[in-house]
């Protein structure tokens, strides 16, 4: 069954693009995740079935919240450089650095 990576921003909408991104990241090196973007307001019914949550710099604010939600889920925020650039690859490894 393909590793969970989900992450929330503050409505789901650009961070949708670096997930498109991030699948193609994983295709391209022949590994399977399920990668998926939320509001961060789902992140009580979405984030329960994650193995690593990621989160938006949009919403690093929420870091604690979130590992006090899931405190046996790595929980992480994508730096605001590979955001911006939408940088898939890189987002994808900080995922990964938390699946080991």
């Amino acid at each position: 069954m393909a590793k969970k990576i989900t992450l929330f921003c503050s409505a789901g909408m650009s961070t949708s693009l670096l997930v498109n991104k991030m699948r193609e990241a994983a295709k391209k090196n022949g590994k399977d995740y399920d990668i998926n973007a939320y509001s961060l307001s789902e992140a009580d019914a979405k984030g329960a079935d994650a193995d690593v949550i990621l989160l938006g710099p949009q919403v690093r604010f929420a870091l604690s919240k979130m590992k006090g939600l899931f405190p046996n889920k790595p929980v992480d925020v994508i730096d605001m450089r590979s955001y911006g650039l939408m940088d898939g690859a890189a987002a994808l490894a900080l995922a990964e650095k938390h699946l080991k």
